[in-house]
């Protein structure tokens, strides 16, 4: 599957800057661009070495393009395996099509999405789940995400999942090496230690398995939804940590009549708030709407809150407990987060009151900010973040979650034939298809289909 020509394609965000880099990669990189480089001190560029910047100008016949800095990677030593050249150019729109139109003429390819990185895969410079890291890493828009990137890209989760396919690998040998010898019933494979594998093999995935809970929201942002009847400063509080106007505040009941949904980071994790429609019975058509899609948005969220007014609600708790309790039982595996509002304008005298009244409440003033620190740290502690504290290994990945699944079922399989006594050839159908699905996660077992999905997905010049 791997291609010879030579690509070439804009690395850097399409759109004018003050510099854009042309990457072009493949056997013959470096001849083509020296064909159109005029270096400042008359070097030839396939006489360089390898890792060398050099000031020219590109020509296209006798008409000056640009003056650019042309970096040189030869191959093995490079991003994709390849003879890569990298151009910096000025950043015009017109400069930067100018140049890869040019490089187009003289024998170059326009690079498909995710080329460079397939590649770089295909040439054995990253594994499958380090390339697709890649793609995350340039997605990642908080500190979370780029650190979960990053260790994956680093060879993280590749390296811990090939430490247990090699070992797996082994045993997996002596049990077919067992095969050979049927007639004379010898074990090479030692049936104890097997089993503490399997037992450390079952105790790795399911940690990294249930990692992907905690994974998933992270690389996607945490949606939490923001409820409670109109005016209770459901929007105010939207406002407040936006820290700034994202939604229409007024004293008017039912004033938000649409979501309104804006992200934030809090201690680097991602989260998306949404504003909803106040909850209450009314005749209005499009408010009505707006009520509905609030039901729609506490399913879809990962995090509710429910907001109430504490000075409207002070000698009316019982029925805010009725509220609380509705929403518990209708989605009670979702984290609730309850929240008195207003409490500026409360004593100290009711303060208590609400708090002996409601457990776990949060106390707030979204007009003044009183109470938002506390719940931010509140919405943090939901999220089990000790393991980026830890630096351990987290599933993001979809792909990966589900071949960790089968790989665990499979294992499940195994371990349960070692504690039946088995015969070895049944065993070995087993590990061989756990040994598939580790192969899967880090490219040892592919097909084109997949690759082809999964780097499409990734921009053009990557």
């Amino acid at each position: 599957m791997i291609s010879k020509d030579t690509i070439v394609a804009l690395a850097t965000p399409s759109g004018a800057g003050a510099i854009a880099v042309i990457r072009l990669s493949g056997k013959s990189a470096i001849y083509i661009a020296e064909k159109q480089f005029k270096s400042v001190s008359g070097k030839l560029l396939t006489k360089q070495k390898t890792h060398t910047i050099h000031l020219g100008h590109i020509i296209d016949n006798d008409i000056v393009l640009d003056e650019v800095l042309v970096s040189l990677f030869k191959n093995p030593n490079s991003y994709t395996g390849e003879d890569v050249v990298e151009i910096s150019c000025h950043g015009s729109n017109y400069i930067q099509q100018e140049i890869i139109q040019l490089f187009l003429r003289k024998g170059c390819r326009m690079a498909n999405a995710g080329e460079f990185t397939l590649r770089a895969f295909l040439n054995g410079k990253l594994d499958l789940s380090q390339a697709e890291a890649v793609a995350d890493l340039i997605a990642s828009d908080n500190a979370a995400s780029h650190q979960i990137a990053m260790q994956q890209m680093r060879g993280g989760f590749s390296s811990e999942i090939a430490k247990l396919r090699e070992e797996l690998l082994n045993f997996a040998s002596l049990i077919e090496l067992e095969l050979d010898f049927a007639e004379e019933d010898v074990e090479f494979a030692d049936r104890t230690q097997f089993k503490d594998l399997v037992a450390r093999i079952t105790f790795v995935l399911k940690r990294l398995i249930d990692s992907f809970a905690v994974g998933n929201v992270i690389k996607n942002g945490i949606p939490v939804a923001i409820v409670g009847e109109p005016n209770v400063g459901k929007s105010t509080l939207l406002n407040a940590l936006l820290n700034e106007e994202r939604a229409i505040v007024s004293e008017i009941a039912g004033t938000t009549r649409d979501t309104i949904e804006d992200e934030i980071s809090i201690g680097g994790i991602g989260f998306r708030f949404i504003d909803t429609a106040g909850i209450r019975e009314t005749k209005d058509i499009v408010e009505s709407i707006g009520i509905k899609k609030t039901f729609e948005k506490i399913e879809q969220s990962q995090v509710t809150i429910y907001l109430f007014d504490a000075k409207k609600n002070i000698d009316n708790l019982k029925a805010v407990s009725v509220e609380i309790e509705k929403i518990k039982n209708k989605y009670p595996q979702k984290p609730l987060l309850v929240i008195a509002n207003k409490i500026d304008q409360l004593n100290d005298i009711q303060l208590t009151k609400i708090k002996k009244y409601i457990t776990d409440i949060l106390l707030l003033s979204a007009k003044t900010g009183l109470g938002v620190e506390q719940l931010t740290d509140a919405l943090l502690n939901l999220i089990n973040t000790g393991a980026l504290r830890n630096n351990e290994t987290i599933v993001t990945n979809s792909r990966h979650y589900d071949a960790l699944l089968k790989a665990f079922e499979e294992i499940q399989k195994v371990k349960e034939g070692l504690e039946t006594g088995l015969s070895g050839d049944l065993l070995a159908i087993d590990i061989r298809q756990a040994l598939y699905h580790f192969g899967e996660i880090t490219g040892e077992i592919t097909n084109d289909d997949l690759l082809g999905n999964i780097f499409a997905n990734f921009c053009i010049g990557k």
